[in-house]
């Protein structure tokens, strides 16, 4: 008589998993992430720390952790970065403390970083994932820049200059999407999303009832 194996149980199937979203200034990548962070509850969103003064709608803890350059250069010192960048003469870096607890609780956790940040996260940890997010073209990039009323047209040509910077490490990333659709870019991340963390590097152990 044959032996039928019951339905599959998982123990600790998922290792953490890092989700790197880059690309230019005003392709909407916190918009993205803000909505990762609505439709699915297993995420949660690494905060950068910077130097750059806080914007008006901004908040402490939520946006960033707004640090004085002193402040940031004692933590940098100190090692409590990952990694750290240089934007514009304000810096930015990515906490450990708080990301080495999320990847303890096997979390799914989000970046909204730059470019030589994503190359850093995935040379810390090989299996991270990395999505380029594209503007629908430059004019239309430069349409939102415009929208946000927050830089001056001075500081609008280095944002320009700098996303054509850019956009010249696409190659590098594991995926590359293109924000002309809010709610498709999402979902497309989404399915991006829940196929690697499918693969089975990222299987702990499967075991049978």
């Amino acid at each position: 008589m044959t032996k039928t194996l019951s339905s599959p149980k998982t123990v600790n199937a998922q290792k953490p998993l890092l989700v790197v979203l880059s690309g230019p200034s005003g392709t909407g990548k916190s918009t993205i992430v803000a909505e990762l962070l609505k439709r699915d509850r297993r995420f949660c969103v690494s905060i950068s720390a910077t130097t750059r003064p806080r914007r008006s709608a901004e908040k402490e803890g939520k946006d960033y952790y707004f640090l004085s350059p002193e402040e940031f250069r004692n933590k940098k010192r100190r090692g409590e970065f990952i990694e750290t960048a240089s934007v514009f003469e304000e810096w930015y870096g990515t906490p450990k403390k708080l990301l080495l607890e999320a990847l303890k609780h096997n979390r799914l956790v989000l970046f909204d970083i730059d470019v030589h940040g994503g190359m850093s996260i995935k040379k810390w940890r090989k299996d991270a994932v990395l999505i380029f997010v594209l503007p629908p073209s430059m004019s239309a990039l430069k349409g939102r820049l415009s929208g946000r009323k927050t830089e001056s047209a001075t500081e609008m040509k280095l944002r320009l200059a700098r996303a054509l910077k850019e956009i010249s490490f696409w190659s590098k990333y594991d995926y590359v999407v293109c924000n002309n659709d809010l709610n498709e870019t999402v979902e497309l991340i989404r399915s991006i999303i829940r196929s690697e963390s499918q693969r089975v590097v990222r299987c702990r152990t499967i075991t049978f009832r």
